[in-house]
């Protein structure tokens, strides 16, 4: 339990070095009647099913990675409610479906308008749950509001056909209709973005939903509820059951065969996905899996130094590594190799502090618990013992237990673990190749596909090597690829579906075959 001092105590302590700034951290969040850094406007702490706030008989607390301290007790719902979750959307479901495009349309605007209108308070809420930079959480809204944006657009837009029929009597019609409930289970890295590209995509198709959000990242996902709820959305199209990694495996068990749903939507780790399906085999759910990446991001001899560093940068440390399309993999061609590798070690001693979110120029966050950072070690270890030198960083911060420094490894080989597995932190190693046709076979021997980035100058090898890439999304000559108007997604063991973009809609709809006869 954090010390109880006055701020202004604090703050002298932390100057007199009596505090460390974690512990000083964890007694500013505990100071007071609740968490001064939780908007008390969008606090929720309760389930939110059939439009009404609801509490379990038991409760698990959300911590500040950063910090250690506890944000908020939050409801832990179990398998009763969420099969009542599932039944307050599936009876929602006529009148959803039933009611005009425009008038969707408009909701999902409303609930745009909204978070926009909230999106100092709901990037509060993902720092303090998350650990992310301020900066980055402010980013992570506007970028999460933009799906809303773009799926009222969309939900005007499901078209279906007329089809020339070879029969002179006949004529073929071909309809577009919400496949019904779509349960959505999403992660923690990127809670509130997660959950509009979804949810955005679904409720313009006229589905309603359930989401079970990850535990660490509960309050994102109930910040969303109430502002949906401001917005008008009807009771029970849209419903939250948050729960603890303890009741997680039998409520995701619960939605995957559950024969009220009609859809699964997961964003998580490729073993998780894989225990979904088969759940959902029993009942033929549609299925959508946005699973683990390892993305690899090559730098041939033609590329531009300077212009790869800077990509490296972004695409390496968002988030402090912890994002599904980050790079693991960095393989630089033999003549370029040491410039690169010395520019990236001075650029991430230059651009990158490591600190609480909330503090005004840290760029690198904590990760998400103590687990995160044991895998880090443990890569950077295996590596380390393999022949592999650490460049910059290679151990944990003096910040506290869930900091790591920013690390870049050399000489690294496709043997080491760092290279085999997602590491999902701020580790980034170099492995050095000879030609183009190595590191693409490289890139391509992972089962796992979602992203990849290569950085050339050469018009003839950007399109051979983003066509051979076996991935479902390719940077070239960039460094951040998402965006609200691109299909998103990966192939192999990567994922099934893409979200986002006119496709993204799509995943939520089913196609109606309609023959009328006897025309003539």
């Amino acid at each position: 339990m954090a010390t109880r001092l006055p701020w202004r105590s604090l703050r002298v302590a932390q100057r007199r070095h009596l505090l460390p700034l974690p512990q000083l951290w964890a007694a500013r969040l505990s100071h007071g009647p609740g968490p001064a850094l939780l908007p008390s406007s969008l606090g929720r702490s309760e389930a939110f099913v059939g439009g009404r706030w609801v509490k379990a008989a038991a409760s698990f607390p959300v911590r500040d990675p950063a910090s250690g301290a506890e944000l908020r007790q939050v409801t832990d719902c179990g398998v009763a409610e969420a099969r009542a979750a599932v039944r307050a959307a599936y009876e929602a479901g006529p009148g959803w479906s039933g009611i005009t495009a425009k008038e969707r349309s408009a909701l999902l605007r409303k609930w745009y308008n909204l978070m926009i209108e909230n999106k100092d308070d709901l990037a509060k809420i993902i720092t303090a749950e998350n650990g992310k930079p301020l900066k980055e959480a402010q980013g992570e809204i506007l970028y999460s509001a933009s799906f809303l944006e773009w799926f009222a657009e969309e939900a005007r837009r499901t078209y279906g056909d007329i089809i020339p029929s070879s029969a002179r009597d006949r004529r073929i019609l071909v309809l577009k209709q919400p496949v019904g409930v779509a349960a959505i289970i999403t992660p923690w890295n990127f809670p509130s973005a997660m959950i509009t590209r979804k949810v955005g995509a679904a409720l313009a198709a006229g589905c309603t939903v359930l989401v079970k959000p990850a535990e660490d990242t509960p309050l994102s996902a109930l910040a969303l509820a109430e502002l949906a709820s401001q917005a008008g959305i009807p009771a029970g199209v849209y419903n939250v059951v948050p729960c603890s990694r303890q009741q997680a495996p039998a409520i995701g068990e619960v939605l995957c065969t559950d024969p009220l749903v009609a859809k699964i939507s997961f964003t998580g780790s490729t073993a998780t996905g894989k225990i979904l399906l088969r759940h959902a085999a029993g009942t033929v759910k549609r299925v959508s899996m946005e699973l683990g990446g390892h993305a690899p991001f090559i730098v041939f001899d033609s590329a531009d130094v300077d212009q790869a560093v800077v990509g490296a940068l972004t695409s390496k440390y968002r988030n402090t590594g912890q994002t599904c399309v980050c790079t693991n993999r960095f393989l630089v061609q033999k003549g370029i190799h040491d410039a690169f590798v010395k520019n990236f070690a001075k650029a991430i001693e230059r651009e990158l502090r490591v600190g609480n979110g909330f503090e005004e120029g840290t760029t690198q966050g904590p990760l998400i618990n103590e687990k995160a950072v044991e895998k880090v070690e443990r890569h950077i270890s295996d590596a380390v013992s393999q022949g592999a030198f650490i460049v910059t960083g290679g151990k944990r911060h003096s910040f506290g237990k869930n900091f790591f420094e920013p690390t870049l490894l050399s000489n690294v080989t496709t043997n080491m673990l760092c290279t085999k597995e997602e590491t999902f932190g701020p580790l980034a190693p170099v492995i050095k190749f000879d030609t183009e046709e190595e590191a693409v076979a490289i890139a391509n021997s992972a089962s796992v596909g979602l992203a990849g980035y290569f950085y050339s100058q050469d018009p003839a090898q950007i399109w051979r090597v983003a066509e051979h890439l076996e991935v479902g999304m390719v940077g070239v000559n960039e460094g951040l690829l998402s965006a609200v108007e691109s299909p998103f997604g990966g192939v192999k063991q990567s994922g099934l579906g893409r979200e986002g973009s006119k496709y993204g809609i799509d995943e939520y709809l089913e196609i109606k075959y309609v023959c009328f006869g006897g025309l003539c």
